[in-house]
């Protein structure tokens, strides 16, 4: 089995559980820091006054000296390499908008601690130049982080609306980091009153220096063989628009890009979560099947992706479609031939119709991703109806409908991709089952979380906790480890376990999952000369009490249904 070292972007499921299945669904044995150095966690402490939460504090960050030692002790045995920088120089995504009172030094210089760390990175490539160094970074996103270091809902709110507003366009490094707070006539923008803003704006120096860095001194040099840099929730202009322009012209300056884009080298798009997904596909592309690109249509049943744009997005969702197609190691094509066929519904009315598709092409051999854009950050009833209606969806290559619009694209194309690479290697036989079994299981979580999780038990829970807390000032669900008692936690917790099991065995039942529906649902085991070996779908089982609520907040959980096909 492939051995790959993976310092995740954070512990959320989507960045940890998921991609190791992902990993095991390609063969990939997916090696990552021990949970306590990665672990993430919303302010842990509170004070009251009277019936309200007067502050928060007390996060919990991961240990970047312990994940940089992970890194070099594991290099020997590694096939190759996945690394956040956010969390190898900040302890992970929440701890790289750690706000900083003072600003950081001048660049190069301008943080001796983390620039060590960031040269890990050049020192396992020059230990073991021949394995690929896949490396995710993001640019900071627009708004505080709620209930870490005491930042409310309304600092993230506030935030958020303030940073997008339009800012004095500059192209200098130097400029970009000054210029921070000036309209685009050059005047000041006004105090904030939620938060600090010179303290937002010394974070934002301090990544954009670190960005600087693992462009230049790590990319640039070679010590990086591909960059994705994810533009965390994002907007089409504010304080990230010089960023992003200063960026792409790096990539197009330093590491030969067009239009901001190398899919050899480099890529910057609207995504965060989602990154871990695409590198694992890139990386068993490569293990594979070396620099073979395989080619993806898509085909939109709505309207055509170059018309939408998400709201935490700056670039159009066709756009965004090619971008995770070059990170993962694939071509997009308009016409025939191509080896993957993106499904992407965007209008609820054309569910029918995507379904179709999705069925012809699993008659004729024709491997799917399906990407589901038409509720926001959740799965569309109609639309779900309709693929868990047909028995052809349990042969999918990927799905989401997570989030958004770059998270589903991640997510799908990257369960898509590893799986395609292992699917058409030459791989040993014994290898297949325990393959097939993990995509089965993530394959029926996508459904299970996208849609009974986040379309229809959230909205319960979220009930629930409101209705539990003796706070007038709070969201309940988004902290309950602190805006609910420890014994009201413990009654929520049960409830999400009724009703994950309850729809477990519901979603097991479906066309899509169920072996004695007709034709019975199945998976693909292996592709031999474009022909499929199927494989029918047998049992789920959620384990009892294995879910939770990640962070102690609603919006995400741990869950993990094993599926059994062989």
């Amino acid at each position: 089995m492939k051995k790959v070292v993976y310092v995740p972007l954070d512990d959320r499921p989507v960045n940890l559980d998921d991609v190791i299945t992902q990993g095991r669904s390609a063969g990939i044995q997916v090696i990552t820091p021990d949970a306590a150095d990665i672990r993430n966690r919303l302010d842990t402490q509170k004070t009251v006054s009277g019936s309200e939460v007067a502050s928060t504090s007390s996060p919990v960050y991961g240990k970047p000296a312990n994940i940089g030692q992970f890194i070099l002790e594991r290099a020997g045995g590694a096939d190759g390499f996945i690394i956040s920088v956010d969390m190898l120089a900040y302890g992970g995504l929440i701890g790289s908008r750690h706000l900083r009172t003072e600003d950081s030094g001048a660049y190069p210089g301008f943080d001796p601690q983390t620039t060590q760390l960031l040269d890990i990175i050049r020192q396992i490539k020059q230990a073991c130049p021949h394995k690929p160094v896949y490396v995710m970074d993001t640019i900071m996103r627009l708004a505080t982080t709620v209930h870490v270091e005491g930042l409310t809902t309304p600092a993230y709110q506030e935030s958020r609306n303030f940073m997008r507003r339009p800012r004095k366009s500059f192209t200098s490094f130097e400029d970009i980091l000054e210029g921070y707070d000036l309209k685009p006539d050059g005047t000041a923008y006004g105090d904030t009153v939620h938060f600090n803003k010179e303290h937002f704006y010394n974070t934002r120096r301090h990544k954009l220096k670190t960005t600087h860095y693992v462009l230049e001194c790590l990319a640039r040099a070679g010590y990086i063989d591909f960059l994705a840099i994810g533009v965390d929730d994002a907007y089409i202009e504010g304080v990230q628009a010089n960023e992003i322009a200063w960026v792409e012209d790096r990539i197009n300056t330093w590491l030969g890009g067009t239009d901001g884009d190398n899919p050899e080298r480099a890529v910057i798009l609207p995504d965060a979560d989602g990154l871990g997904h695409s590198l694992l596909a890139r990386m068993a592309a490569r293990l594979y099947h070396g620099n073979a690109k395989p080619r993806y249509r898509v085909s939109y049943y709505g309207p055509h992706g170059s018309t939408i744009v998400n709201p935490y997005e700056y670039m159009d969702v066709h756009q965004n479609i090619k971008s995770h197609i070059d990170i993962v190691g694939g071509k997009l094509v308009v016409n025939a031939p191509y080896e993957i066929d993106i499904i992407a519904v965007t209008a609820e009315n054309q569910a029918a119709q995507a379904v179709a598709h999705v069925e012809a092409n699993g008659a004729c051999g024709v491997p799917s991703v399906v990407i589901d854009f038409t509720s926001g950050g959740v799965a569309n009833e109609t639309v779900t109806r309709a693929l868990l209606a047909s028995p052809f969806t349990g042969r999918l290559l990927g799905y989401s409908a997570w989030n958004t619009a770059g998270n589903k694209i991640g997510l799908a194309v990257g369960m898509g991709q590893a799986r395609y690479a292992f699917l058409t290697a030459a791989v040993p036989p014994s290898s297949l089952n325990a393959a097939l079994n993990a995509h089965g299981s993530l394959l029926f979580k996508r459904f299970l979380k996208d849609y009974y999780y986040k379309a229809v038990t959230i909205r319960e829970i979220r009930l629930e906790a409101a209705s539990r807390t003796p706070y007038t000032n709070v969201t309940a669900d988004s902290n309950l480890l602190l805006f609910i008692s420890e014994s009201d936690y413990v009654v929520l917790s049960v409830l999400l376990e009724e009703y994950m099991q309850m729809y477990t065995a519901e979603l097991a039942q479906t066309n899509a999952f169920m072996p004695d529906c007709s034709p019975a649902a199945r998976n693909i085991r292996c592709i031999q000369n474009g022909v499929w070996s199927l494989a029918p779908y047998r049992s789920v089982v959620l384990p009892s009490y294995t879910t939770r609520f990640t962070w102690g907040r609603a919006f995400e959980i741990t869950l993990n249904p094993c599926i059994t096909l062989c």
